[in-house]
């Protein structure tokens, strides 16, 4: 049997994982930005920690969960969604002790048993953020911005959130009622799954994806009417401090997200093309109550707020709209010595640049220099550095801009500065150094 990836994994290489860093990097300056910070937990946690949190109406309980018993004959669960497993881990050392709101991101694999397709694997990596503690819409429409400054800093142009309330409890159990009286006649010939769903908890036929459901469900009630004062109210100062923001928005009736531990305000980003094409999802998140009492935490500051991504989902529609062209990949220089004499020196030269902070890749067994050159190019260096016998002799090497093609003799002495203004250059290409510059490397 040839060895393979397992289906819905794959391996991470070249390019794409320069692109998933990139992605990270971004959405993890974003959040920092915010004022959150960074949060761990297990891939690995007791079952019960996904199935008391997420809820046994979700179909991430009921059939993508991998789960399995140890050798302590203990149910664990591989990490299927990441609010679960923060919540946990807030109860757990009493972060909630600190000052409130806790503001955390978090970026790390999770599972889930579903059919692969573009941009969705069962082996997936989740960005996401959560702010727990407090209870204001404030916070809601700041995670909603938060989300979409991420977004935008990634390139995305034409944004559009879509929002709903799902209204407190005392809402949300009219609406239950008002669903099961609507579709307990015409569920017979809707699917297995909204068969289900109409006993453990009819909002999620909402969410249903078989397309004659989806016309059935077209009739059905809709939750804004019958919101409470209080879940009207707050739904709408959400909507305020969006509009104050900028921020564009449609009401969804139907957005019901997946999970049972949300509540109130609910949202999606979805990205437009030019053409008016909705390319679905990108991230969904929303309000939450009731998690960290399940996990032994105290009622009181039992409120939250957070979105996740898929990693891969946004990497793909990245991807498809050239968007990750300018992704920096590759080596800034690399280092061609010419000759076998000179590679010890090279070695020794290249290690003073990478202390400057460039990176530098070089052959330890020199070849013909077309050769090289090639493997410069393919390597994505910006410039390659020729270091040859006689120049090394007179304390000199080449500096070539593999782009430009233009190669100039530089002093090693002064190659620090060199270097320092040739980045400087492609950084901004605009800039004209020279005399009567004023930049930091012309200056100086």
């Amino acid at each position: 049997m040839p060895y393979i990836a397992v289906k819905g994994t794959h391996d991470v290489l070249g390019k794409e994982a320069q692109a998933y860093r990139y992605i990270t990097d971004v959405f993890k300056a974003v959040c920092e930005l915010y004022g959150y910070g960074p949060i761990e937990t297990p891939i690995l946690e007791y079952t019960e920690v996904f199935d008391r949190a997420t809820g046994e109406s979700s179909d991430v309980v009921r059939k993508e969960m991998y789960t399995f018993k140890d050798k302590g004959d203990r149910s664990v669960t591989l990490r299927p969604e990441g609010t679960a497993g923060v919540m946990r881990s807030i109860v757990t050392n009493k972060l909630y002790v600190n000052d409130l709101p806790l503001k955390l991101y978090y970026a790390g694999p999770s599972f889930r048993y579903e059919r692969p397709q573009q941009g969705r694997y069962r082996q997936f990596c989740q960005l996401g953020v959560e702010a727990v503690g407090v209870n204001d819409p404030h916070l809601d429409a700041e995670a909603i911005c938060l989300a979409m400054t991420v977004l935008k800093m990634l390139g995305f142009e034409n944004l559009k959130v879509k929002l709903n309330s799902l209204g407190d409890a005392s809402s949300r159990a009219a609406y239950k009622d008002a669903l099961r009286a609507y579709f307990a006649p015409r569920v017979e010939s809707m699917c297995e799954d909204c068969k289900q769903r109409l006993l453990l908890n009819p909002m999620r036929i909402l969410d249903c994806k078989v397309e004659a459901d989806q016309e059935i469900a077209k009739g059905a009630p809709k939750m804004k009417d019958f919101l409470s004062e209080e879940s009207e109210q707050r739904l709408y100062k959400t909507i305020s401090l969006l509009n104050e923001m900028g921020v564009e928005y449609e009401l969804d009736d139907t957005l019901v997200r997946g999970l049972d531990y949300y509540a109130e305000v609910v949202f999606e980003v979805h990205a437009i093309s030019k053409e008016g094409k909705d390319y679905g999802a990108l991230l969904g998140g929303g309000h939450y109550e009731g998690l960290l009492e399940t996990f032994g935490g105290p009622k009181d500051i039992d409120y939250g707020v957070g979105f996740g991504m898929g990693l891969e989902r946004i990497y793909s529609l990245m991807a498809d709209n050239k968007m990750l062209d300018d992704v920096k990949s590759g080596v800034d220089i690399y280092a061609m010595p010419v000759g076998a004499e000179v590679v010890d020196d090279a070695f020794s030269l290249v290690e003073q640049i990478r202390a400057l902070g460039y990176s530098v890749e070089m052959p330890f067994v020199p070849s013909k220099l077309g050769s090289m050159f090639k493997k410069a190019e393919r390597s994505g260096a910006k410039f390659a550095l020729i270091i040859g016998p006689e120049e090394l002799a007179r304390g000199m090497v080449n500096l070539k801009n593999l782009d430009s093609k233009e190669q100039k003799e530089v002093a090693i002495e002064t190659l620090d500065e060199t270097l320092d203004a040739e980045f400087e250059k492609l950084e901004n290409p605009e800039h004209e150094h020279g005399e009567g510059c004023t930049c930091g490397h012309c200056h100086d």
